[in-house]
């Protein structure tokens, strides 16, 4: 165990030393790490992540913890104003129909996949991850209007969905040991309770954090790690009291981010720390989830996982959007750059808890494949697809300046950069 570990911290200070090279190849953290793990995985034997499932479970769930806070907490919506509409279009009209025309084809295409198996394949799919997509959200070719809507959509779509995909899992499992209605129920209330719970706790602390720092009582070099015990600490406590722990965190952080009054540094912590366990996640990943769902991979699955990266995603993006004043070939654009990644991987890991071998195995192979295709697809499309769009596009904003409000999903690790509110990006 110890030399698997020495090998994980050495690929990650290795991936340090060159990321910013492999930005020219098109190399993005997300991918490489899973290429890693398939290579020194299963195709070699060299790298042993046999975890147990306790520990798989534990990094997963504190990851999602991390990213549902951290993607929250960075918003300002004083910068949000200027595009709220189309915000409201695609998170509020595109995502549900992608969710429902992702149900409805799970139901009719995937074997012994209905009702709410099929709900929870369009739910956890439905999610997007900019860092699949990283070197077109710094390149500068591309309206920084256009990469804005992309991002934010991308940073709040998984803390929207994750109520969908607990509730389904609440219903299959339910359905599977032939449970009633309560259990369905059950997740409703401890849903309820994770967001006011959730609420309640990111604008106190918020407050609290305000004051602290204006009076001089707390010091700003470990606000950050109190954000990170405050993002942890709306997980655990939202679960102590019968709430669901990750809309507790989503929630919080939404909260937070509207009253902290800090530095955008403070939640720098919470990103590099959210950034380090998203790219473990992406390892095990490639070394274990991906050979065991290999096994179970049927036709069924690969032509859904290219459904969704099109038209699950990109009719649902073209209906909202009609009439928004944009261009069909920006509708296209941003339809296409929904990537899954992240959520979609812990989602899948959820489950693998929640439900039976036997009813988790019709979903997850359709998931890693969608995932796995994401990572090819949009990592080698990125730079020539922005670059051709960008160069038809300068009319719509100008160039230059990044995208703000929200980190780029794993970002950190990519060594690309990080955005700060207001400003321009800050070298990682």
């Amino acid at each position: 165990m110890d030399g698997t570990l020495s090998l994980v911290l050495l690929l990650l200070f290795l991936w340090c030393l060159c990321s910013r090279r492999m930005e020219r190849f098109e190399l993005t953290a997300p991918a490489a790490f899973v290429l890693l793990g398939l290579l020194l995985g299963e195709g070699t034997g060299v790298l042993d992540l046999a975890l147990p499932h306790e520990t798989v479970k534990t990094l997963a769930e504190i990851t999602l913890v991390w990213v549902l806070f951290t993607d929250a907490a960075r918003l300002s919506f004083r910068a949000l104003r200027p595009e709220l509409g189309l915000y409201v279009r695609l998170l509020g009209v595109g995502l549900p129909l992608c969710v429902g025309l992702g149900a409805l084809l799970a139901a009719v295409l995937l074997p012994g996949v209905s009702g709410w198996s099929a709900l929870y394949v369009g739910a956890a799919l439905a999610p997007t991850d900019a860092a699949l997509g990283a070197t077109m959200m710094v390149n500068p070719v591309v309206p920084a209007k256009i990469r804005r809507i992309i991002n934010v959509e991308s940073g709040l779509n998984d803390g929207i969905a994750t109520p969908l995909v607990v509730l389904a899992l609440a219903g299959a499992a339910a359905a599977e040991h032939h449970a009633g209605p309560d259990a369905t129920g059950h997740a409703v209330v401890e849903l309820a309770v994770g967001a006011a719970y959730g609420a309640v706790l990111g604008l106190a602390a918020g407050w609290l954090l305000r004051t602290t720092l204006r009076n001089g009582w707390a010091a700003e070099d470990f606000a950050g790690a109190g954000v990170l015990a405050l993002s942890l600490l709306g997980y655990t406590s939202a679960l102590a009291i019968g709430g669901n722990g990750f809309v507790a965190a989503f929630v919080a952080g939404l909260a937070f981010g509207t009253t902290h009054g800090a530095p955008p540094r403070v939640l720098l912590y919470v990103e590099q720390s959210g950034a380090l366990l998203s790219v473990l996640v992406w390892l095990v990943f490639g070394a274990v989830l991906l050979p065991d769902v290999f096994a179970h991979m049927t036709w069924q699955a690969v032509v859904y996982a290219v459904l969704s990266l099109t038209v699950i995603r990109m009719v649902p993006v073209a209906l909202c959007l009609a009439g928004s004043g944009l261009d069909a070939r920006t509708v296209g654009f941003i339809g296409w750059f929904g990537p899954r990644g992240l959520a979609s991987i812990i989602f899948g890991l959820l489950a693998v808890e929640e439900l039976t071998p036997e009813g988790a195995r019709p979903v997850l192979p359709v998931i890693a494949c969608t995932v796995l295709l994401s990572v090819l697809a949009h990592g080698l499309t990125s730079a020539p697809l922005a670059n051709r769009y960008g160069a038809k596009a300068k009319d719509l904003a100008p160039t230059g300046a990044p995208p703000q409000d929200l980190p780029v999903r794993g970002m950190a690790a990519g060594g690309l950069h990080h955005w700060r509110r207001g400003g321009g990006p800050s070298a990682s």
